[in-house]
This record gives C-alpha cells, sequence and structure tokens, in this order.
C-alpha cells in the first residue's frame, strides 16, 4: 500500500502557518506535498494567507507601511484590498490564539519577525532545497458567496498558473479549491496539473460547485467532482466512509482526507483506502507510516541557497 503525507499550510501545529519557516520545517521532516493557501493583494500580488481578511490570530500589526496610511491597523481588513507592502509589516511568525483553548498554540513553535511570503518566495525556498520529488498543493483561497472579498476566479488562477510555469514547477503542483470555478479554468489553463476538488458540508450548494447540482448526481460527490474537473476528491475527513469511498471509486478518483492530526483516526482511514492524509503534524504521520512499514517520503535537509 502506499499512501502519501501532505503537510497542512506547511506543518500548522509545529510552525507558523503559510511562512517560509512553516514550510521549510515540513521539507525537513519529510511529507510527499506540501500545502499551502494563496490569495490575491490589491496590486495583484500572490500571498499566503488562509484568511480572506487579515487574521488576528496568525497577524499581528507592528506599524504603517507608510506614515498616516488610512488603512492601518491593517488586522482585519481584506486582504484584497491591502498591498504586498502593507501586508509585508506584519507579524505572522506568533501565533495570538483568540481562545485558551486553542490547541496548536500549545505545540507550534514561535518564530518572531516571519513576514507574509510571496507564492514567488515560496517557489524560491523549495529551489533552494532542491526539493523537486515534493508536490506542491496550492490551494487557491476563493470564496463565491463573498465576492466582495474575492479575487475574480479567472485572473486568480491565471496569476498562479504564470507564477507555477515561471518557475518551471506546472509538472510538480496541484491546485485545490472549495470553489469549483477554479477546477474548471485550472483544467483549460494547465491541464497536466492535478486538481484536487476540495469539499465540506457546508460548501455543497451550487455557488460552490461552479453551478453544478448534487441532486443531478443523486448527491455522489465524487461524481460531482469529476464532472467539474477534479482529478482527485479532499473532503473533509468525516465526510469520508465506505460509501464515499465506492463512489469515489467508481468516479476514478483517489480520495485524500483533511484535516486529520489524531494517529488512530489517520489509520482508520487509511484502512479505509485514503491515498493520503492532510496534516497538520507531519511527524505524528510519519511514526503512523513507520508503524504500519509504509514508505516514507525522504526528509529534505540540504538547502541549496539562502536567497529566499
Amino acid at each position: 500500500m502506499h499512501a502519501e503525507i501532505h503537510g497542512h499550510r506547511g506543518a500548522r501545529g509545529l510552525r507558523p502557518e503559510n511562512t517560509l519557516p512553516g514550510l521549510a520545517h515540513a521539507l525537513e521532516l519529510g511529507v510527499d506535498a506540501l500545502e499551502f493557501d494563496v490569495a490575491l493583494t490589491a496590486d495583484r500580488r500572490l500571498v499566503l494567507t488562509h484568511d480572506l481578511t487579515v487574521s488576528p490570530v496568525t497577524s499581528a500589526d507592528t506599524g504603517p507601511a507608510r506614515a498616516g496610511d488610512p488603512l492601518f491597523p491593517y488586522v482585519g481588513r481584506p486582504v484584497g484590498a491591502l498591498t504586498l507592502a502593507q501586508l509585508r509589516t506584519l507579524e505572522c511568525g506568533v501565533r495570538l490564539p483568540l481562545r485558551p483553548d486553542d490547541r496548536f498554540a500549545a505545540t507550534q513553535v514561535p518564530v518572531p519577525h516571519t513576514r507574509m511570503p510571496t507564492l514567488g518566495a515560496v517557489l524560491g525556498l523549495v529551489d533552494a532545497y532542491g526539493a523537486d520529488g515534493v508536490r506542491l498543493h496550492v490551494e487557491l483561497k476563493s470564496d463565491p458567496t463573498r465576492p466582495d472579498l474575492t479575487a475574480d476566479p479567472r485572473e486568480f488562477t491565471e496569476l498562479v498558473v504564470a507564477e507555477l510555469d515561471r518557475h518551471d514547477r506546472l509538472g510538480g503542483t496541484a491546485i485545490l479549491s472549495f470553489d469549483w470555478r477554479i477546477l474548471r479554468i485550472a483544467r483549460e489553463l494547465a491541464p497536466a496539473a492535478r486538481r484536487y476538488a476540495l469539499i465540506e458540508l457546508d460548501t455543497l450548494e451550487s455557488v460552490w460547485l461552479d453551478g453544478l447540482l448534487l441532486s443531478d448526481f443523486g448527491g455522489d460527490v465524487p461524481a460531482a467532482a469529476a464532472a467539474a474537473g477534479g482529478t482527485a476528491v479532499s473532503p473533509e475527513h468525516v465526510m469520508m466512509d465506505e460509501e464515499f469511498m465506492r463512489r469515489a471509486a467508481a468516479a476514478g478518483l483517489p480520495v485524500v482526507p483533511w484535516t486529520v492530526n489524531e494517529p488512530d483516526r489517520a489509520a482508520a482511514l487509511l484502512d479505509l483506502g485514503a491515498a493520503g492524509i492532510v496534516t497538520d503534524y507531519p511527524d505524528r504521520m510519519r511514526e503512523l507510516w513507520a508503524g504500519r512499514g509504509l514508505p516514507l517520503p525522504d526528509p529534505v535537509t540540504a538547502c541549496r541557497a539562502a536567497t529566499v
């Protein structure tokens, strides 16, 4: 049996999410795929962030990009309303949990003075590590129910594909999105790239599924994902059961559930036939893989350059 370990937002449980130190840590642990989130700034730059508004958990203001900036403070503002220069002032290396039970605060090692990276910087990092065997899973953050916060899906996808192509990374990349409009456009622009149809219970409506109605597929999510252009389906792990797996097999799609942090749950999903596990804790999954005698992705430890 072969199953992959996908580092979620790098290794969110261990290092600051969607940052260069976090992604580097995942590479050094050893993952098959490096997953991270991308959004578009006001000046059309691609930056790593999970949230379409600047999160008070993962980001903190340090000062305005220029004196008297009327948009300062930036935390809480739409990412798409801010420039790269404004976003680069944020401290992104120290988690600031809003609740005392934030499970990542206890395990995530802070890396102060870390800034929000661009997609280009991430591709430079991966190249510097020589991590050619690690697939990049680029999730395009797009919410069709919030057009006020969301970039035009075609422009957004075009910019991501162009940046990946500029770094000669399209062949080793998967495009991911809950907004299945992105899948359709990515299939047109980069047919050789893998496309992961993300899904959760809250995104089963037509507006998320590029106009498709699940009722037209008898409620069969994998069949709808295949019709939308997905080459894999990635459900919230609670959606995955034997029936889901049967339907995915009929649609010809591998299933990679997210986000799984407990080894016992991951083991159960592997027994169901998961092709991979998306996790905040690649170290825990590596222990599970080793205990089961599964092939482990090699750690990438030799950084060829520091200019990232």
